[in-house]
C-alpha cells in the first residue's frame, strides 16, 4: 500500500530536513574559538646583587678581630679607635688606607676570592687577615 502525504506536510518535512542539514554542516565547519593568549609579562631587570658590609675596629694597637672570613663583594670598614694613627695596608699592595687618626675610617670592597694579609705600616707588629670565599 502506498501512503501519500499531504503536500503541506511534505513541504514542511523538506524544510525541517534542510534546516537540520544546514545546522549540522555549520556545526562541523565552525571553528573553535581561539584561546585568549595571556599577555607576555615583561621581564623586569634583575635586582642588583646585594652587597654586604662589615665594620671592624683598630683598638689597643690591634685589628679586632684579627682574622675575618667574608663573601666576595663585601665591603670591610676599619675604624681607628686608638689615640695613635694607624694604617690598613695589604702586604701585596692591593689596598692602603694611608695614615688614619682616631675616629677616621677606611673601607675596601673585596671583589675577588683569596686571602689578604694586612698590617699597620706605622706599627708593623699589628697584623690582620681577610679570607674572601
Amino acid at each position: 500500500m502506498i501512503t501519500r502525504f499531504h503536500p503541506a506536510l511534505a513541504s514542511l518535512a523538506a524544510i525541517c530536513i534542510l534546516l537540520f542539514s544546514v545546522a549540522a554542516l555549520s556545526a562541523c565547519t565552525a571553528t573553535a574559538p581561539t584561546p585568549q593568549q595571556e599577555p607576555t609579562p615583561q621581564q623586569e631587570p634583575a635586582p642588583p646583587p646585594e652587597t654586604s658590609s662589615l665594620e671592624t675596629d683598630i683598638v689597643g694597637f690591634a685589628f679586632a678581630p684579627a682574622t675575618i672570613t667574608i663573601a666576595a663583594g663585601t665591603t670591610v670598614t676599619w675604624t681607628n679607635q686608638d689615640s695613635a694613627p694607624h694604617t690598613v695596608s695589604s702586604r701585596n699592595d692591593v689596598f692602603d688606607s694611608g695614615n688614619k687618626s682616631r675616629g677616621n675610617t677606611f673601607s675596601y670592597t673585596f671583589t675577588r676570592r683569596g686571602t689578604f694579609e694586612y698590617y699597620c705600616k706605622i706599627h708593623p707588629y699589628m697584623t690582620g687577615k681577610i679570607i674572601v670565599e
